[in-house]
């Protein structure tokens, strides 16, 4: 895991992952899905917006719909220092 990946973790960022079910753009009827992932923060999800906004304007299949999820993998409180190390013979 890069340090960039634990900065963020533990400075409240929880890997969103999401589903974007699309029209293909040369046949309408058809839907395909592609998944996006990235580290974001809940509940506001600016990074994840910020894809779908780029998504409606740069691509030509337009959006059907977006299930997405997101997981805090860890959290500042879980963090906890050891001062020493005790062993028991």
């Amino acid at each position: 895991m890069e340090t960039r990946e634990t900065e963020l973790m533990l400075k409240g960022y929880g890997l969103t992952t999401a589903e974007m079910t699309y029209h293909m753009p040369d046949h309408t009827h058809v839907l395909n899905t592609f998944v996006w992932q990235e580290y974001d923060l809940a509940p506001d999800h600016p990074r994840l917006f910020e894809f779908i906004e780029f998504w409606n304007r740069e691509i030509d299949g337009p959006l059907h719909s977006v299930r997405f999820t997101h997981r805090k993998m860890i959290s500042p409180g879980e963090w906890r220092n050891v001062k020493g190390v005790l062993h028991m013979h």
